[in-house]
């Protein structure tokens, strides 16, 4: 079928978008037919429901309100290592929650650091657990993502608006008001959006950081209708409120997104003259060490601690760890299955098909994992099927990121060489590996890195289905912290850590080794 100025098959992207589809949307249905009757959510649930909203917009705000200042400060800026710093901010989204976790307790814990300077000071000590510590770690994961956006803001400013406020003397305040302030106004409400949106599904720092009844979400509160309680009644009351929640905050950011920007300029580089002064040299300085330093220590922390018990890992980590490794290269592939016959069907314009491709972002793991554990129920035992479902919802998690990084270089693809395949009667299998793959090899190898380590990383659906003696290694882990075995668990975040940024760097390096190829 005729797609642009070439001509594809579209079927096998449709094929995908209805799987896809069926998955999300029939999951919700299980768990939405499956609520019984006149069950309602009882005092518990709405305390949940009140809980992960109020946390949700205390963290996008924090992260929001920190950011401003430091992309400020990364905008007009010029240092030696910039460009790996503003790499590292990028480090975060990447980065499996619980080792994150792991390194924030070493600093803001019991023993931590933080703990340790106050008591040296005869100061009382600090607990990270409730709704501070909740905070403290959509912060420390969000702060890096509202910063990329605002400055992406930053950077579609043209140069030449800065060389006339230049020219008309303008200071750090009259640019910031005429040019920033603006710019601000478009950009912070879809980046708050969409930090609100994530923190709303928010399982493993609420399962690990929230300290009892009182700072529980809803995904949490899921985990524990359906793990402890098995009431699937009340899991699937709950699913359908954190859907709607996700899914309203998902299409709040979606709107919100859909904002004009300056206009173009000439691709000058952007020179900045209103940051001259020292005090503002100095105040650009420290948000930058700051920010540098709550993101950077905690990583650090883990590896070192995690060095000593490196040596002393119990067998059951080793094999959680093939497990994961397992899991993420599975989910890898059922990804790529997905997103790149969507990504060639999306590939002419603005489809249905890559509309589908986000409902990922409004759909919870927890839900999907819950609705799968309804249908397969009645005939498999469904714990028996705890990785091979657990790399199946990765897969349909990682997809929207995937779709975001693959559509836009098939699209340039099929309008750059489309004509000329179609002279040659170039199209379908052998347009797709003489052409495509080879020029969209960089974007796939990004997207399957991403997908590996955000599948390496994760503690969500294997939550539910793991029994005893199946475990990835994020669920080991998690273990090993729950029975105090910090050494171990410190050296079981090592090897996740270096395994999550390992199978990253690989499949990342192998679509660009040969991208020109």
């Amino acid at each position: 079928m005729a797609v642009g100025p070439v001509a594809i098959r579209r079927w096998p992207g449709i094929i995908a978008a209805t799987v896809v589809v069926a998955l999300i949307l029939g999951t919700l249905l299980a768990v939405g037919l499956r609520a019984e009757a006149g069950a309602g959510l009882g005092p518990a649930d709405f305390a949940a429901i009140r809980f992960t909203v109020w946390q949700a917009f205390l963290s996008a705000t924090l992260s929001c309100l920190i950011a401003v200042p430091v992309a400020r400060a990364l905008s007009r800026r010029r240092f030696a290592g910039r460009g790996l710093l503003i790499l590292l901010l990028g480090a975060p989204f990447i980065l499996p929650v619980i080792v994150a976790v792991m390194g924030l307790i070493t600093v803001f814990g019991r023993n931590g650091l933080l703990n340790g300077l106050l008591g040296a000071l005869g100061l009382p000590e600090v607990s990270i657990y409730g709704l501070h510590g909740v905070v403290l770690a959509h912060v420390f994961f969000n702060l890096p993502l509202a910063t990329r956006l605002i400055l992406q803001g930053w950077a579609a400013i043209p140069a030449e608006r800065f060389r006339l406020a230049a020219q008309l003397g303008f200071g750090s305040r009259d640019t910031f008001r005429v040019l920033e302030l603006p710019m601000l106004g478009r950009v912070l409400p879809a980046a708050w959006a969409v930090i609100f949106a994530i923190c709303l599904s928010s399982f493993a720092v609420a399962l690990t950081l929230g300290g009892g009844p009182r700072a529980t979400t809803v995904e949490l509160a899921i985990y524990q209708a359906f793990r402890f309680d098995f009431d699937l009644g009340k899991a699937a009351l709950l699913s359908i409120v954190q859907i709607a929640m996700a899914g309203s905050a998902a299409l709040v950011a979606l709107k919100l997104s859909r904002l004009d920007g300056f206009g173009g300029g000439l691709d000058r580089g952007i020179r900045r003259w209103d940051g001259h002064g020292r005090g503002l040299r100095l105040a650009d300085s420290l948000f930058i060490a700051l920010a540098a330093t709550f993101l950077i220590l905690p990583l650090g922390m883990v590896v070192l601690r995690g060095i000593g018990g490196m040596a002393d890992l119990p067998a059951s980590v080793w094999a959680a760890a093939v497990n994961s490794i397992w899991v993420a290269l599975v989910s890898t592939v059922l990804m790529l299955c997905f997103a790149l016959p969507m990504a060639v069907a999306a590939s002419g314009k603005r489809t249905v098909v890559e509309a589908v491709g986000l409902l990922g972002i409004a759909a919870s793991p927890l839900v999907i994992g819950t609705g799968l554990f309804i249908i397969v129920n009645p005939v498999a035992d469904p714990f028996a099927l705890a990785l091979p479902v657990t790399a199946l919802v990765n897969a349909v998690m990682a997809l929207p990121f995937a779709l975001r990084v693959m559509i836009p270089e098939t699209r340039d693809v099929v309008q750059d060489y489309g004509r000329l395949s179609l002279s040659l009667n170039m199209n379908g299998w052998t347009w797709l590996r003489l052409v495509l793959l080879p020029r969209i090899r960089a974007p796939l190898g990004f997207a399957a890195g991403l997908a590996a380590a955000l599948s390496m990383g994760d503690l969500g659906v294997i939550a539910l289905f793991a029994d005893p003696e199946t475990a990835t290694l994020p669920l080991q882990m998690y273990r090993l912290m729950g029975a105090y075995r910090m050494q171990s668990a410190a050296g079981a975040a090592l090897l996740l850590l270096a395994l999550s940024l390992g199978l990253f760097w690989l499949f990342d390096k192998g679509g660009r080794g040969r991208a020109e190829a």
